[in-house]
């Protein structure tokens, strides 16, 4: 199968693209590297430079057969202080490439959504069939998206899937998380064992979990992409379906700063700050209907080992490894 890509120079798109590669898919990914890198395309690809809106039409021209979709602007704060960006970058871009596939009679997409169409939930873990009431611009670009994807369904018969997902993390080999301004917990935390930031700020520390601070999902990269596999042979002509993905398993704040510690050896210094609004006290995902559906359920589901997996990709072991060699010859 041929797939194209979008935004397959960003941290999960790179991940899928490889894989996609290795089950002898062709790729071509379709960038334009407003915060992806060139150097994570995998060798092997074909590789688009552009926006969606002006090299779409081109892209999908040569036979394709699928569209993975993870170009998007993503941080939340920004999307806060600019929503037009958002309705702009991410429904405006996603309408387009939607048309260009229909022009092309390209019939199946797989779109990376978000658990944060869902808001401040009612029920925990979340199940898809929770309401939509997303609480920023972010999430309420990636709820249209997925209810126009509802609408190409039904009426030009394309299979669309929509993957909602909490907190991704870890590395596949060569491809990790490389944001220009990192806004998630994983990567700060090892930022600062890697000397890069003096310490880690944990917003509240009295909310209604075990130990006071936010409990979230996370899921390991691999085991995304393989999700994204399995929703592209599970897509189906006239549907659009819907999946939460997620470990089903909650870890707090201080959890992953702990875990931190021990897979870095760093002391992780802490500092108090105070809750940001519209954060809720848990988010965990329900996977159950990918489970059942989709044949899917996470491989990797230790914190530890994607801890791990992100620290090695972010040289840590190399330089942890310095560190000891040079502190061996001093002694």
């Amino acid at each position: 199968m041929k797939v194209l890509v979008t935004g397959g120079a960003g941290y999960i798109g790179s991940v899928v693209a490889a894989r996609l590669l290795e089950a002898g898919h062709r790729v071509t990914v379709l960038d334009n590297l407003s915060t992806g890198h060139r150097d994570a395309v995998p060798d092997g690809c074909a590789f688009i430079e552009g926006d969606i809106r002006e090299q779409a039409a081109a892209a999908l021209s040569d036979g394709v057969d699928a569209v993975m979709h993870f170009a998007a602007k993503s941080v939340v704060p920004e999307s806060v202080a600019r929503p037009e960006l958002y309705w702009s970058g991410n429904v405006g871009a996603t309408l387009a490439l939607l048309e260009a596939m229909r022009a092309a009679d390209v019939r199946r997409i797989v779109f990376s959504s978000t658990a944060a169409v869902y808001g401040e939930p009612e029920q925990v873990p979340i199940p898809e069939e929770a309401p939509v009431r997303p609480g920023n611009p972010y999430g309420a670009s990636k709820a249209a998206i997925d209810a126009a994807l509802t609408e190409h369904a039904r009426m030009h018969g394309i299979g669309a899937v929509s993957l909602r997902y909490f907190n991704v993390a870890g590395a596949y080999g060569r491809f990790g998380e490389r944001h220009t301004t990192e806004t998630h917990l994983i990567p700060i935390v090892l930022q600062v064992a890697l000397g890069e930031r003096a310490s880690v700020a944990v917003y509240g520390a009295d909310y209604a979990t075990p130990d006071g601070t936010c409990v979230r999902d996370y899921i390991h990269v691999r085991d995304l992409a393989d999700a994204h596999l399995l929703a592209l042979d599970g897509s189906a002509p006239g549907e659009h379906r819907v999946f939460n993905l997620g470990n089903g398993t909650g870890f707090s704040v201080r959890e992953v700063i702990e875990v931190c510690r021990e897979v870095t050896g760093h002391p992780i210094p802490v500092v108090p700050a105070k809750r940001r609004p519209g954060d809720p006290a848990v988010l965990v995902a329900s996977s159950a209907r990918a489970r059942h559906d989709l044949g899917w359920s996470p491989q990797r589901p230790s914190l530890r080992e994607i801890v791990a997996d992100a620290w090695a990709f972010h040289g840590g072991e190399q330089q942890a490894a310095a560190l000891g060699a040079r502190a061996g010859g001093a002694a």
